[in-house]
């Protein structure tokens, strides 16, 4: 069992969303009290009149303002140490379990998943009574070579809109500032075979791809983009990660700093400008989109071309005529003068004729009989069949026309309709 100091001297990153009001427990070490890897330790702390009063003042509908936090490290005094839960660990406080973040998943065998590094907030299972003291029981798995230590304090929660206060509180940096990486980036080193000839700027957010409000960057980037720190400090508030969205390093909140050129950009540039280009002399000029010309209407109208061989059937079927028999006669003579309609019909007509369709008037004997029934007496029901009128056709040379057999048909028909 290694020996470790009670009260090492153990500094904890400070949390940007969070104020300390008081240290409630110094960092503390974890001791191993037995042998074998699984240790058990306990601690206590107490409140201040005061204190318990600011924490039952500040609870709201969702949590409280003031929160008693609890924290894990590692036992390292060369610099400052983010939150670190030890492995296996499993931790309670006035002998209730208290929840701690879940482990992250990993797939690498044999190593145990790692808990997210954030305080974890007691505030709830602590007892608000000055008079009472608050114990804290913790079980964990120890490791060769290793320490952890253990802290409390009692912080304020901050909001997003909290931290965009007080950057604005900071200032704007000098816009000479920006002007001068320019200038750096866009000399020209005859000893470097790599030159930077053009630089421009974004306008537009890496974050929120929307132009930017308040552009701030962070002093220890070497790059001159920004971004907007308004949407930095809300992702930030959901899950704290301070990285940098343009070069993926870190960018902590006390390294925030509003630039003063890109304001200056922002107030001057017209509003559909999202880009600009930088100058070695440190100036700079909008990029505009380029305007394309786009045809509302157009009063062309282009007509379709129509295939040869379509146009042929077209010419073929408007040839074609339809000869209604039930027409009278006076009509048909004028219809059948017209020399369209001398031409044989393609389709004749056969009304109960012994003959084959496929003989034609001209070449045939007598033309077709025609049979239709007498009208009947409306005393008979049970007549007999009609009488058959037979009426022949008179025959027609190849060299005569169809109007004197047609006249014929009409007549006939007339005379059988009316007797």
């Amino acid at each position: 069992m290694t020996k470790y100091p009670v009260h090492p001297d153990v500094c904890l990153k400070p949390l940007p969303f969070y104020d300390v009001l008081a240290e409630l427990l110094k960092p503390s070490s974890l001791m191993p009290t037995k042998p074998g890897r699984f240790q058990e330790d306990s601690f206590t702390f107490h409140l201040t009149p005061q204190q318990a009063h600011d924490i039952a003042m500040s609870r709201g509908s969702k949590d409280y303002g003031v929160q008693v936090q609890l924290r894990f490290c590692l036992l390292e005094t060369s610099c400052e140490q983010e939150d670190n839960f030890p492995p296996s660990i499993c931790v309670r406080v006035n002998c209730k379990m208290c929840p701690l973040p879940n482990p992250i998943p990993t797939n690498k065998p044999g190593v145990e998943p790692k808990r997210p590094s954030r305080p974890v907030n007691i505030t709830g299972l602590c007892r608000l009574c000055p008079t009472v003291a608050n114990h804290i029981s913790v079980s964990w798995t120890s490791e060769y070579g290793r320490g952890y230590s253990v802290a409390v304090y009692l912080v304020r929660r901050l909001s997003s809109s909290n931290l965009l206060s007080r950057l604005r509180s900071s200032g704007i940096k000098n816009p000479d500032h920006t002007r001068a990486m320019i200038k750096e980036k866009l000399q020209h080193d005859p000893d470097s075979e790599i030159a930077t000839t053009s630089l421009r700027g974004s306008l537009m957010c890496p974050l929120g791809k929307m132009r930017m409000q308040i552009p701030c960057r962070v002093t220890t980037c070497v790059h001159v983009q920004c971004f907007d720190a308004s949407l930095y400090l809300q992702m930030n508030e959901k899950k704290p990660t301070w990285i940098c969205p343009v070069c993926d390093k870190p960018a902590i909140f006390s390294n925030l700093v509003i630039d003063g050129l890109f304001t200056e950009i922002l107030n001057e540039a017209p509003i559909d400008c999202y880009e600009v280009q930088f100058h070695e002399n440190g100036t700079w000029t909008p990029v505009l989109p380029k305007k394309e010309n786009k045809v509302i209407g157009s009063s062309v109208i282009q007509k379709p071309l129509r295939h040869p061989s379509t146009s042929s059937t077209d010419k073929k079927k408007t040839n074609v005529e339809v000869i209604d028999l039930t027409l009278e006669s006076s009509s048909d003579d004028e219809e059948l003068s017209s020399p369209t309609s001398q031409s044989t019909h393609p389709f004749p007509f056969y009304l109960n004729t012994g003959q084959s369709p496929t003989s034609s008037i001209s070449a045939g004997p007598p033309g077709p009989i025609v049979s239709i029934p007498s009208p009947a007496s409306p005393s008979s029901s049970n007549s007999s069949l009609p009488s058959v009128i037979n009426c022949p056709l008179p025959p027609v040379s190849s060299s005569g026309s169809t109007s004197s057999v047609t006249k014929h048909y009409n007549s006939s028909f007339h005379w059988l309709l009316h007797p």
